[in-house]
This record gives structure tokens, C-alpha cells and sequence, in this order.
């Protein structure tokens, strides 16, 4: 494995389960094994690090969101349960690319926004900016009463569900083989949250 891939392994682990702001660029050189110049060859600084990072992961699932959306949009009256399901394998494909990558991506998006990393939220909206407006579109085209207001309410709302859900994952798993004798996985937990979100964004216009 290259230094550079040793580097973005360690810092993918980390950050997904330890956060941006509490993962140091030391942690990452002692479980990548290299040292610190290492990374500022590589990356320059931490934020191109976290980037980078999450670049593997767009790079991948941003051409499949593009076109799932894209499909929900072409349809004559989608309901926003088919615009939020149109996610649900692009990001399952996830788990092929790495291990339990569906899950780590979501953790590292979650991350972007618990630990107040505003760069990263505008590299994603600049760098990966169709896989957003084919969102919104599909939304408007399901729900065209939502004024640009309300959209961005309840988008902000869908987001923060969905990234307490899968930063909760493995406990929300545990609970529920636990307490109601069910052997749940990732997908499980999407369509799980498929509904309730589509319901909320859905909700009437007062």
C-alpha cells in the first residue's frame, strides 16, 4: 500500500470515529506508520487531508446520485419517498467499494456537520454541486408548494436526522437485536429512516 492511501486509511478511520476536531495529524501518523512529513507531502494540511478523504467517497457515489436522481425527476409525479429512496443503493455500493463504506461515509458526513467544519460543507457544494440541485429538484418537483425557505428548513431537518441516525448506527443495531430479536444492517436502518423523513418534508404548507 502506498504512503499516501496508509495516510487517508488511518485519517478515514479516526475521523469517522473520533471526529475532525478530536483526531490529531499525530494520531493519524502513528496508525498509518509514517511520519509527519509524510502528510504535508501528500496533503499540505489537515483540512486538504479531510477533503481528500472525503473525495474518495463523492468521487464514487456522486455519478450514481446524479443519475438515481435525475431518473426520480424524469418521472411525471414522484412522491418524495422515491426521491429519498433513489439514495438508498447508490450508497449501499458503498460497501463494495470498502469495507462498511456505507456506513464510515455517512459517519464522515455526519462529522462535517457535528464538528462545525464549514469548508467542508462548501468543498462538497462546490466540488460535487449536481448531486444538491438534482436533489432540490426532484424535492420541487414532488412537493412544488415548499417556498426556497421552507426547503431549506426541512432539508436542514432531514440532514440533522439522518446524520444523528447513522452516528447512532451500531447502537441503533444493538437496541434493536436486543429489545425486538431483530438482525438489522445498515440498509435496515435507511429504510427505516426513508419514511419518516419523506413524511416530514411532506408535511403540509401552514
Amino acid at each position: 500500500m502506498s504512503t499516501k492511501n496508509k495516510i487517508l486509511d488511518a485519517a478515514e478511520e479516526l475521523f469517522a470515529n473520533k471526529g475532525f476536531n478530536g483526531t490529531s495529524l499525530r494520531e493519524i501518523t502513528s496508525q498509518a506508520e509514517v511520519n509527519l512529513a509524510a502528510v504535508n507531502y501528500h496533503f499540505g494540511s489537515k483540512k486538504e487531508l479531510i477533503k481528500a478523504v472525503i473525495s474518495r467517497y463523492m468521487d464514487e457515489v456522486s455519478p450514481k446520485l446524479e443519475l438515481a436522481l435525475l431518473d426520480v425527476s424524469a418521472q411525471p409525479s414522484p412522491s418524495l419517498h422515491q426521491v429519498f429512496s433513489a439514495f438508498v443503493q447508490p450508497l449501499l455500493s458503498l460497501n463494495e467499494y470498502r469495507e462498511n463504506g456505507t456506513s464510515t461515509f455517512l459517519q464522515l458526513l455526519g462529522r462535517g456537520y457535528t464538528d462545525s467544519q464549514g469548508f467542508l460543507r462548501w468543498f462538497l457544494t462546490t466540488q460535487y454541486p449536481n448531486v444538491i440541485d438534482y436533489f432540490v429538484q426532484a424535492v420541487q418537483k414532488s412537493y412544488p408548494d415548499l417556498t426556497a425557505e421552507q426547503m431549506f428548513w426541512r432539508l436542514h431537518f432531514t440532514m440533522g436526522t439522518i446524520v444523528f441516525t447513522m452516528s447512532s448506527s451500531d447502537a441503533l443495531l444493538d437496541i434493536a437485536k436486543n429489545d425486538f430479536s431483530k438482525n438489522l444492517g445498515v440498509e435496515d436502518l435507511i429504510q427505516q429512516v426513508i419514511p419518516y423523513v419523506a413524511a416530514g418534508v411532506a408535511a403540509p404548507v401552514h
